[in-house]
C-alpha cells in the first residue's frame, strides 16, 4: 500500500552553524497504486457490461399478403395527401378535399375513428417529400390509435389533383 522511505545518515542539527534555523529534510513517499488501477478497471468493465443502451423505437407493420384484394367500401376510407410543399390535404369518401395543418391531423382522424369506427386510412405520400413527413405521419397514426391504415406512394393522377405538382 503506501510506505514512507527514509533513508537514515545519522542525527542531522536543526540548526545551522551560523545560527539561523535549518529545514529539515523531507521523506520520500512511495505509494503502490496497482490496487487502485486494478479497481478503477473492474469498476470500468462493470459499468460497460451492464449500462441498458436505449432500445431502438420500432412500429409492429403487419403486411396483407401477395396478391390479396379486399373490397372496402368508399365511405369508409379517409384518404390523405402527404404532399412535398408539407401540406396535409384530406378526404372522406367521395367527400371534398380539405387542407389541414400538421397539429390538426390527430384530431381529425380521431374525429374520423369516432365518426366511423371502420374508418380505414390510406396515406399517399409524394415520392419527393421529405422523408421525416412520412415517419410523423406514421406516429400520428399511432398516436390517434389508427390500427387499419396504408400507406403509399402518390402515382401521377394523385398529383395531378393538386395542380399538377411534378
Amino acid at each position: 500500500m503506501a510506505d514512507i522511505q527514509v533513508k537514515a545518515k545519522g542525527k542531522a542539527s536543526v540548526f545551522k552553524e551560523e545560527g539561523g534555523v535549518r529545514k529539515p529534510k523531507r521523506a520520500g513517499v512511495n505509494m503502490d497504486m496497482t490496487a487502485m488501477v486494478d479497481m478503477a478497471f473492474l469498476l470500468l468493465i462493470f459499468f460497460m457490461v451492464t449500462t441498458v443502451f436505449r432500445r431502438p423505437l420500432a412500429m409492429e407493420i403487419n403486411m396483407p399478403e401477395p396478391g390479396a384484394k379486399v373490397q372496402v367500401p368508399e365511405s369508409n376510407v379517409m384518404t390523405m395527401y402527404v404532399l412535398r410543399t408539407d401540406e396535409i390535404v384530406y378526404k372522406v369518401g367521395k367527400g371534398n378535399q380539405q387542407t389541414i395543418t400538421w397539429k390538426d391531423v390527430e384530431q381529425t382522424l380521431r374525429q374520423g375513428l369516432i365518426d366511423n369506427e371502420k374508418l380505414i386510412v390510406l396515406v399517399k405520400v409524394d415520392p419527393e417529400a421529405r422523408y421525416e413527413r412520412m415517419v410523423d405521419m406514421m406516429d400520428t397514426l399511432d398516436d390517434a390509435h389508427i390500427t387499419r391504415f396504408s400507406l403509399v406512394g402518390m402515382t401521377a393522377p394523385d398529383m395531378a389533383l393538386f395542380g399538377g405538382l411534378q
